[in-house]
This record gives structure tokens, C-alpha cells and sequence, in this order.
């Protein structure tokens, strides 16, 4: 009998045995729930960057298609094209480091910049076929040939003050984050509709022909605020104010814009990178970013941004568009 008991506890195991066994599948646990925690972390972190990309090149799409619209003049309307007198302001407009509201007129009433000195683009048009009010500045309608940047045709129109606009500028959405936003006129006024959220930095260049006499080819690519510089240098002819306005109408840098050049600094909701978060960002290359250090947003550290932000993913997309309907 002895020797049956001893042979039936040797069959079993031990307390240390199973404290042994239980250590090592809590082991096993921990690194199986560690290896699927990255693996995680590495699809939100590929998966936040592709869906950054397509933003972006939608973006970029959409900023394009306008850009190429800006100066239209609409030669099919049975009435002499609008837009064409030499004293009218130039087709594109542009204010470096600002916000706008939704509903003040045009660009009139910048507000403080958002996100990293974010810049706007204003860009004017003819539309193309008629409809209600297009004789009043209204957008509502049209022929669908001529749309804004929120996708709603623009009619003929019968003034200068009728012509269509998309204005693109950034500004923070209810929950604080920078957002890309579409200002147009409508037939109920003014108003904004979001195109893309995240927006760490929207920066406009515009390729300048400085040359005289002009030649009609960009040969430096300036910002607004440089543009504006130039302009103030202009001698202007005019006995009175108004007079003046038209002949520096006449004479702006800004109908001298051949081509525009855009970066945006896009970034994800959450933190989802590995790393510390040190990358540094340059919208317009080195060589602008060291010799323009005033041109805030151009050049983003993220070891200078917040904490909570730095692991967030980021991407920097760009592109240079050609304005197609000559002066602007």
C-alpha cells in the first residue's frame, strides 16, 4: 500500500510546478497581447496615414480645379464678357497668416491666424448660363459648367460684383481642430462649408512675373505679403482716391500671377506613431524656409508642438498649378 501511494503522487504535479506553469502562460499572455497591441498600433498608423494621402490629393484636386477656373470670362453670354476692363481688381487675391469669418464680404474682415499662420487664396470667375438673381451677386444657379468650390454653379453674370468666388483659409471647427474650409457667395449671402479637417498648416505661393517689360512667364514665387510689397511701390496716376484705386487696378502684381504653388500639412485625429514625435516639416523646401523665417507655418518642428500632438501622424502634400485663363 505504501508503495501505490507513492507511485499515485508522483503522477501529479507539484506546487511549484504549477506556480512554474502558471508563470509562464501568464508569460505567453502578456507577449501574445503585446504583439497584437503593435500590431494594432501599426495598422491605425498605416491606416491614418493612407486615409491623410487621399484627403490630400482631393484637396489638392479640388484647389486646382478652381485655381484653373480663376479670371474665366463667360464669351458664350449674349451680352459683352464681364470681367475684362483693364481697372477692375485682379482675379486672385491672397493674405498671408490669416482666418475669415463665414459670412463677411470676400476677404475684407481677416481675422488671427489658425494653425500655424495658415494663409488664404481668393479666386474669381465668371459662371456660365443664366438664372435667377444673376444680376444681384447670386451663385445659385447656372448651367452647372462654372461651379464653386463648394460645387454650386455659378450663373453669367451681369457686374463685376456678380463674378463667382471660392476662397479657401482655415479656420477651427466646434472642437477646436483646424479645419480647411470653402467660402463662397450664394443667393442667400455669404457662407463656408468644411472640406477637410486636420489642416496643421495651408501655405500659398504665387509664381510672379517680375520681369519689364512682363513677359507673361512666373520668374519668382512670392508670397501675398511680398506681393502687397510690390504693389506699394507702384506710382500710381490719379487726381482723386477712387482714380488711384483703378490705376493700381490697372498696374497690380497681382494680375501677374502665372502659376500658384500650395502645401498642406495634414494630421490624424489620435496619436498613433511609435516614435517620439521629433520630424520637421518644410512646406516650400529648405531654401525658402531659411530665407523667408517670417513666413510663419513654412517650416513646423514637432519637438516645438504640443505634448499630446507630437505622435500624431502627418503628411505633407503639394503641388503647383498653371492659371489657365491668362491675367488673372
Amino acid at each position: 500500500m505504501p508503495e501505490r501511494l507513492a507511485n499515485r503522487h508522483g503522477t501529479g504535479w507539484t506546487l511549484v510546478e504549477f506556480v512554474i506553469a502558471l508563470t509562464l502562460s501568464m508569460l505567453l499572455t502578456l507577449l501574445a497581447s503585446g504583439l497584437l497591441l503593435a500590431a494594432a498600433s501599426s495598422y491605425r498608423h498605416h491606416n491614418d496615414q493612407q486615409d491623410l494621402n487621399d484627403a490630400g490629393r482631393q484637396a489638392l484636386t479640388l484647389l486646382a480645379q478652381a485655381i484653373r477656373q480663376a479670371a474665366y470670362v463667360e464669351w458664350d453670354s449674349a451680352a459683352a464678357p464681364v470681367g475684362l476692363a483693364e481697372d477692375l481688381p485682379a482675379a486672385i487675391a491672397g493674405l498671408d497668416g490669416r482666418s475669415l469669418s463665414r459670412s463677411s464680404e470676400g476677404i475684407s474682415a481677416a481675422l488671427p491666424a489658425v494653425a500655424h499662420g495658415s494663409d488664404v487664396l481668393a479666386l474669381r470667375f465668371a459662371g456660365s448660363g443664366p438664372g435667377p438673381g444673376s444680376g444681384s451677386g447670386s451663385a445659385a444657379s447656372g448651367d452647372g459648367s462654372s461651379v464653386n468650390c463648394a460645387g454650386f454653379a455659378v450663373t453669367t453674370p451681369a457686374a463685376a460684383e456678380a463674378q463667382g468666388w471660392s476662397i479657401f483659409y482655415v479656420a477651427a471647427d466646434a472642437g477646436g481642430e483646424p479645419e480647411l474650409r470653402c467660402k463662397y457667395r450664394s443667393a442667400s449671402g455669404w457662407g463656408s462649408d468644411a472640406l477637410l479637417r486636420g489642416v496643421e498648416s495651408f501655405q500659398v505661393l504665387y509664381g510672379v512675373d517680375t520681369d519689364t517689360p512682363a513677359d507673361g512667364l512666373p520668374n519668382s514665387y512670392l508670397n501675398a505679403t511680398a506681393i502687397n510689397a510690390l504693389d506699394a511701390g507702384l506710382a500710381l496716376v490719379g487726381a482723386t482716391v477712387a482714380e488711384r484705386q483703378r490705376d493700381l487696378n490697372r498696374k497690380t502684381y497681382w494680375k501677374r500671377v502665372g502659376s500658384i504653388e500650395l502645401a498642406l500639412l495634414l494630421r490624424a485625429d489620435a496619436a498613433t506613431r511609435a516614435d517620439t514625435g521629433s520630424r520637421q516639416f518644410v512646406l516650400f523646401g529648405a531654401a525658402y524656409a531659411d530665407a523667408h523665417a517670417e513666413d510663419d507655418g513654412t517650416r513646423i518642428d514637432e519637438a516645438r508642438l504640443p505634448e499630446a500632438q507630437r505622435r500624431r501622424v502627418r503628411v505633407l502634400v503639394g503641388s503647383t498649378i498653371a492659371l489657365r485663363n491668362g491675367r488673372s
